[in-house]
């Protein structure tokens, strides 16, 4: 690929579509944009998502990959078309990631050699399997393995990293104030929302009992994170709790602003999803409540992470609505998870 590399002028990156596996990309752009340091790239992401990579040095420029419409869908290709691209790198596996980069005339296409589109591709790795199975491993690794086919250089320390841009925290520095949260306050982040489904989301009122005994004992402030389409969660959580809670919903909190909230925390305790990667980028200790999926995707850079989990017969299922009575949730109990965020935040003082 050294050859090949050369010639490479405007590089293409279809980016994960979940928030959590946008930022554990991030390894792998730092890997593109140290490969690539003349190449024009571009990423395509989601609109809504964009804020996430945005102020990071990995992208000069964004295409929208909002394609469940037809008209979505062919914007984007046409978009594609326009760029030229020498080379385009697909991180998600489905074949409508591909699709729009086949018709969009890109000249080399890499990813996995998975559902069937292996024959689209230039090349890219196969994943590891066991017998038919494909072998978990970290999300962060299954991205460099591309970096790796292609023969790229591979940072030695693979861990994920977000920027702040002075404006977005100028809006987070009003929020604060709004808030009544001071320089010296700790603050406890909840998020307690999960986009996949409901399987992944710890009860609300664990969550409020949850909080009540870190205003208590912690002396804390505690501020809650929600997504679009929680306000139902948020309303649970607020009714059952006598905490002094910082609702943030009504806030217009979008994935950008997320960053620097989630960066003023002293510690965040989370459901398995997108704000727990956040933390990890951003260097804040966090507690993870983690239901129905595999911990073995997220199986990296823990050091200043504690994940609580059941290990039960059912768990991991994958499944966004639990079949059953959703034990591997239910049974972690609120003391259970307060134990854990004590003593992480003495072990980050």
């Amino acid at each position: 690929m050294e050859r090949d590399r050369n010639h490479v002028k405007t590089l293409l990156i279809r980016c994960p579509n979940w928030v959590g596996d946008i930022v554990m990309a991030i390894p792998a752009l730092d890997c593109f944009r140290n490969n690539f340091p003349e190449a024009k790239i571009i990423g395509i992401v989601k609109n809504r998502a964009q804020g996430i990579l945005r102020d990071g040095p990995w992208f000069d420029g964004f295409i929208d990959s909002e394609d469940k419409s037809w008209s979505g869908f062919w914007h984007m290709t046409k978009q594609i078309r326009q760029c030229k691209a020498d080379m385009a790198v697909l991180l998600p596996n489905s074949f409508r990631s591909l699709l729009s980069i086949w018709l969009g005339e890109v000249k080399e296409i890499y990813g996995y050699r998975r559902n069937f589109r292996g024959i689209f591709l230039s090349g890219g790795p196969k994943p590891e399997r066991n017998k038919h199975e494909i072998v978990p491993i970290p999300t962060a690794e299954t991205y460099l393995g591309i970096c790796r086919w292609l023969g790229l250089s591979v940072p030695e320390k693979v861990r994920p990293r977000l920027f702040i841009g002075g404006q977005v925290l100028k809006r987070a520095e009003v929020l604060f104030q709004k808030h009544g949260i001071r320089e010296n306050d700790v603050v406890i982040g909840l998020n307690p929302g999960a986009s996949f489904g409901e399987s992944k989301c710890w009860p609300p009122e664990y969550f409020a009992e949850l909080s009540e005994l870190c205003e208590k004992e912690l002396d804390a402030k505690i501020m809650l994170l929600a997504g679009p389409g929680e306000k139902q969660i948020v309303e649970a959580i607020l009714q059952k709790s006598r905490a002094k809670i910082i609702d943030t919903y009504d806030d217009g909190v979008d994935l950008e602003l997320l960053k620097p909230l989630v960066q003023r925390c002293n510690l965040l305790i989370t459901n398995d999803t997108g704000p727990r990667h956040y933390a990890v980028a951003l260097d804040v200790p966090v507690v993870v409540i983690m239901g129905p999926t595999d911990p073995r995707y997220t199986a990296s850079n823990l050091d200043h992470t504690i994940v609580i989990r059941k290990d039960l017969e059912c768990s991991p299922c994958h499944k966004k609505t639990c079949p059953r009575e959703h034990q591997c949730m239910t049974e972690i109990t609120a003391a259970e998870v307060f134990t854990a965020a004590k003593n992480l935040l003495k072990e980050n003082k």
